[in-house]
């Protein structure tokens, strides 16, 4: 079934950095997400928790944070259908992907860096969006350690001591 992403790239004025997940992970028990990591197993806002020392437990104080850091957050994918029934990556089929936002995104802002939530974004957003990487030489471009818990190569602390050096500081 074609699923369509639900929520529109939130971007600060003059955002500087750019975090692309993939696409919104499979409900599990839960009628509907309020915004970008809500799935109760993601450890993505437990891990900005740590490394920024602050609650994250609204969409507004996730907003706030991002809009300190001059952080804006998309994802990659805009529609796409699952091979399986799960959140994997490896599962997301038949995609079609954010191009317009995310093109806007790199004309309308002067990105220093963009962060991947993972290897599978970096590989694919270079393919899909090799144009970007030669048209705007100057943006860095960064792989976090996916905040899955089905990546379990390190722990959540050793996740969040990675982000707090990649990351922008306050």
């Amino acid at each position: 079934m074609l699923e369509t992403h639900p929520f529109p790239p939130f971007i600060p004025p003059h955002a500087r950095y750019l975090l692309l997940g993939s696409f919104i992970a499979r409900k599990f028990g839960q009628s509907s997400y309020d915004w970008y990591y809500s799935n109760g197993r993601n450890q993505f806002w437990n891990i900005l928790e740590a490394v920024y020392h602050c609650k994250l437990d609204t969409i507004s104080l996730r907003k706030e944070l991002f809009i300190k850091l001059s952080l804006g957050v998309t994802d990659l994918i805009y529609q796409c259908d699952r091979k399986l029934q799960n959140s994997a990556d490896t599962s997301l089929v038949n995609c079609t992907y954010n191009t317009r936002a995310i093109e806007d995104i790199f004309k309308l802002n002067s990105l220093k860096k963009v962060y991947f939530t993972s290897k599978f974004v970096e590989r694919t957003f270079k393919k899909v969006f090799k144009h970007l990487v030669t048209d705007f030489p100057d943006v860095e471009f960064v792989a976090l350690p996916s905040p899955s818990p089905r990546y379990a190569a390190m722990s959540k602390t050793q996740k969040a001591i990675k982000y707090s050096r990649l990351l922008p500081q306050l």
